[in-house]
């Protein structure tokens, strides 16, 4: 037994210590996820209200990409140097300025639109910043049950934020009131970020913390060194990301116009993406891990997510079916695909291929939400016409088509290589 005053070595921290850590930073993550997806259900009042064209909705998630593509490339110097600590401190401002401007969109459009990007450049880092700070506090198998739960209390808020509509249905008068709770609710990534600050600084004087975990970072040289299959799995990554998260922000206006629903139904049906990942996504992750066949479940999940848009856009079914559908998908393809990647990669390079893949992603996600919306303005897309909405649909079948095309390649290229499916290398 270690005998800590006479090594003159500090004691770890105890569990007790450690899951307080946890429940403190994921109201900060709570509070992130809910700003970014406030705008789901005020979608509709600011195309009513403000006369914003669908185009300039879709650009709105193109400023945040933007931004968070900056700090990408930033990578972890400013995690690194000022630590974990101030990082958070520094980033939840940030992020929680963002959604204040957004609220009181001083200049309208253009107003929202930095909001938006301030929101980007807060909210990114802010993930990574409370992703190295587990890393300090857990170790072993603790840690990715820690992350999973952080994860799960994270896309909470995006529940509560889709579901505003019914569970705070008197501020829907008007755009603002929304987007003002928002920014309240955002607050939380200060509160959590100054009290995890002080209890991590008189930990430290307490008990033995870990280092921790490695920003991922950028790094140019190394990016001709991945194989094939890591290639098809970052193509995977920004087709299906291009296709989920453009479909969120325009949903609660499409199920309304195109099928018909009511503001407080669209509210639910969109909310149901993030609801349904709450519970699956652990479970397809202990799947994976048990029976392997990583390329084929990413496969099915990629099919299910092209069949749910053609159910969706080509039959009478209640459009509660083909919800369901995306929301396995939702919860399938994400919970093999990014743990795929450290099969595949040498462990010294994992951070460049996560940070690549990242970037892939956010350039994806950034040209086909101001694609679809602009799609949406060009075929004159309303409630008197949603027919117009057809092309724009079109356009994420097409890459859902596209995703799948990639998991049948890595799959082509496991059963080449002959790599052992049902165990991991």
């Amino acid at each position: 037994m270690k005998a800590y005053a006479v090594g003159h070595e500090l004691p770890p921290p105890p569990r007790v210590h450690r899951w307080l850590v946890l429940a403190i930073i994921s109201w900060a993550m709570f509070g992130n996820y809910y700003i970014f997806d406030a705008l789901n259900p005020v979608g509709p009042l600011l195309e009513s209200q403000l006369h914003f064209s669908q185009s300039q909705i879709g650009l709105l998630d193109s400023f945040y990409n933007i931004a968070a593509l900056i700090i990408l490339l930033i990578g972890g110097v400013i995690i690194d140097r000022a630590g974990t600590r101030k990082a958070m401190v520094l980033f939840g401002v940030i992020a929680a300025q963002g959604g204040v401007l957004i609220a009181l969109a001083p200049g309208g459009y253009w107003g929202m639109a930095e909001g938006r990007f301030l929101l980007g450049l807060g909210a990114e880092p802010l993930i990574v910043a409370i992703t190295c700070a587990l890393a300090k506090w857990f170790k072993g198998k603790e840690l990715a049950f820690a992350m999973g739960l952080n994860l799960t209390i994270a896309r909470f808020g995006s529940v509560a934020a889709d579901n505003s509509r019914n569970w705070a249905g008197g501020l829907f008068s008007s755009w603002r009131p929304p987007l003002i709770l928002a920014a309240a609710v955002g607050s939380l990534c200060i509160i959590a970020a100054v009290a995890y600050a002080l209890f991590e600084r008189r930990s430290e004087r307490r008990f033995t913390l870990g280092r921790a975990g490695a920003a991922d970072k950028l790094v140019f040289s190394d990016l001709l060194r991945f194989g094939a299959r890591y290639w098809w799995v970052v193509g995977l990554c920004v087709t299906f990301y291009s296709v989920v998260f453009p479909f969120r922000r325009f949903a609660n206006i499409y199920f309304q116009h195109a099928r018909g629903v009511s503001p407080e139904t669209a509210a639910f049906l969109n909310g149901l993406l993030p609801l349904t990942a709450l519970v699956a996504t652990p479970l397809f992750g202990l799947l994976a891990d048990k029976v392997g066949r990583r390329a084929q479940l990413m496969a099915a999940g990629t099919g299910l997510l092209l069949a749910g848009f053609l159910v969706m856009t080509q039959t009478a079914l209640p459009v509660h079916v083909p919800v369901a559908m995306l929301g396995v998908a939702f919860s399938l393809v994400p919970a093999v695909m990014w743990p795929t990647v450290a099969y595949l990669v040498d462990e010294k390079r994992l951070g460049t291929a996560f940070a690549l893949m990242t970037f892939c992603q956010q350039v994806g996600w950034a040209s086909t939400a101001w694609g679809l919306g602009r799609l949406n303005d060009a075929f004159q897309a309303s409630a008197a016409h949603p027919a117009g909405y057809g092309p724009g649909m079109w356009l994420l079948t097409a890459l859902g088509l596209t995703g799948l095309l990639f998991s049948w390649l890595l799959w082509r290229s496991e059963r080449r290589s002959k790599i052992p499916q049902s165990t991991a290398p």
